[in-house]
């Protein structure tokens, strides 16, 4: 599986760090403790700065005659755009509109310093893709979501920034479930999880408004925490735990209407695999055969979700963060299941006869 992490060149080392544990194939700096935001910043080779730079374009060539052939290019302004790009390598990173507002490295971190003030954040991961064009950050908060008498759900933020004009700066808090590291990434139906903000003047004033994010997780924790042991009593036969994971899996409606109408035959093979994949992880894996999870809908939950953390594979790191923290794939199917649950918890296998 490739990586996107930066190299640099001018250090040797990959611009990434982890806590005590090797991550995106043992690359980066591995450290034993948890890390300052001044300490992670140059432990994972972000402490650089962008700049937006005039951006030109070359016109036609023109052949000046003098005593031999002169071949001369000529710049001409691209008016209203600029080229973003890294200050210490003069790497461009990407193109951007004049109202495009740069957010340092600096300051994301500043937004994770401006919450401890709200409880202890411990900085667990950071890293640059590419050529530094995107940073992202996790750092863990204090306390657990806490499933039965021992199944932990730890709780983190996730921030990403991007230099080169491709998305907002995106805050999300999201559990993992610590005995197999599963992202469980979904958004109770009256709440979300996710923070965006755009790169516009205002960008650095809305990141100072960080406690907003810290008042989000512990709502969000204090919500999820009920639903989860409550889905961890009900309990799910075999054949309903794979009728869920058939709808939680359905990419549109036409494959829903093929499941409700029983046109089986007029699947897909790669969905019907995708479905056989995440049933035989539900029934197999250990973690799914705990007292929370074997036959119960916190389990049914957990195998949708563990399937994209744990089983399905990625063409890079970069990808699977995409997938299963970025509104990818994995959140979309995890979402639908999360919802899912709740319906089977409320309604029962009926939901399997509603439109």
């Amino acid at each position: 599986m490739a990586h996107n992490l930066h190299f640099d060149e001018n250090t040797g080392k990959h611009s990434f760090f982890s806590v005590k544990e090797k991550a995106w194939h043992g690359l980066g700096q591995i450290l034993d403790e948890h890390p300052t935001s001044e300490q992670a910043i140059k432990q994972a080779g972000l402490d650089y700065e962008v700049v937006k730079a005039p951006l030109f374009i070359y016109t036609d060539s023109v052949r000046i005659e003098t005593d031999g052939d002169l071949i001369t290019q000529w710049e001409t302004p691209v008016h209203g755009f600029f080229a973003t790009k890294r200050m210490d390598t003069g790497a461009p990173l990407g193109v951007v509109g004049k109202d495009y507002q740069i957010v340092q490295n600096r300051d994301a971190f500043s937004f994770f310093d401006s919450i401890a003030g709200c409880g202890e954040i411990l900085y667990e991961t950071a890293g640059a893709l590419g050529d530094g064009e995107r940073i992202f950050i996790t750092a863990k908060l204090p306390g657990y979501i806490r499933v039965g008498d021992d199944d932990l759900i730890e709780k983190y933020l996730f921030l990403t920034n991007s230099h080169d004009g491709s998305g907002s700066i995106t805050a999300a808090f999201t559990p993992i479930r610590v005995v197999c590291q599963n992202t469980l990434n979904a958004a109770m139906r009256n709440l979300s999880n996710v923070v965006r903000i755009r790169h516009t003047a205002n960008a650095k004033l809305r990141l100072q408004q960080a406690h907003k994010v810290m008042g989000i997780a512990n709502q969000v924790s204090a919500e999820l925490e009920p639903v989860f042991n409550a889905w961890a009593k009900v309990r799910i036969t075999d054949g309903e735990l794979k009728k869920l994971i058939e709808m939680a899996m359905a990419p549109n409606r036409e494959v829903l209407g093929k499941l409700k109408d029983s046109r089986l035959e007029e699947l897909s093979s790669h969905y019907t695999n995708m479905v056989e994949s995440v049933y035989e992880y539900a029934l197999s894996s250990p973690t799914q055969n705990m007292q929370t999870t074997a036959g119960t809908v916190f389990g049914a939950y957990n195998a949708v979700t563990g399937y994209f953390q744990n089983v399905r594979s990625y063409k890079d790191e970069e990808a699977k963060v995409k997938s299963t923290l970025l509104g990818g794939t994995a959140q979309l199917r995890g979402q639908t299941a999360f919802n899912l649950c709740e319906d089977f918890t409320r309604y029962g296998a009926d939901i399997f006869n509603m439109n």
